[in-house]
């Protein structure tokens, strides 16, 4: 694996191997690292995984078995940039393990990790000159769970109305 400056760590309670095979099962580009385990005196029985490095999409983590200290929040999420709807389609159906939790492109895995699947072109219909044309965007955004792709270009088009959520 590339040894990358900055790497995310994933602090789980005992599902880091789970999450790391998880992960890489959905996203391309991706493969399982090394794994260490915890050795004698350890605060986790000896063998246990300590750590599994994983790629995806050629982002490097790391996901960590070190109890049940912390816990996953919203604060902190990943963002996936997707092309097309099929792909926001994709991602949303193999993540998306809340409901509850969803909101504005936003959702929660089985693990309580926070993702955000957006289409690329969000950056350029929410940054327009036309400061009206991105508060109809942001507006239809607010109103959905999952993106749709036709639904905010037509707000940046003022040609959306709530009624499609």
């Amino acid at each position: 694996m590339i040894e990358q400056k900055i790497r995310p760590c994933l602090w789980f309670n005992n599902e880091a191997e789970d999450a790391a095979k998880f992960y890489t099962s959905i996203f391309r580009d991706s493969k399982i690292g090394k794994i260490a385990y915890y050795g004698e005196g350890a605060p986790m029985p000896k063998g246990t995984v300590l750590t599994v490095s994983f790629l995806l999409e050629g982002q490097e983590f790391t996901a960590l078995n070190g109890g049940p200290n912390f816990i996953f929040s919203p604060a902190i999420s990943f963002v996936v940039n997707c092309q097309t709807q099929d792909e926001i389609d994709y991602y949303w159906e193999k993540l998306s393990a809340d409901p509850a939790q969803e909101q504005c492109g936003w959702l929660k895995d089985k693990f309580g990790v926070s993702w955000q699947i957006v289409p690329e072109i969000l950056d350029e219909l929410m940054s327009a000159q036309d400061q009206q044309r991105s508060e109809r965007v942001m507006q239809a955004l607010l109103q959905m769970k999952k993106l749709v792709i036709s639904d905010l270009v037509k707000a940046a088009e003022n040609q959306w109305t709530s009624a499609h959520t």
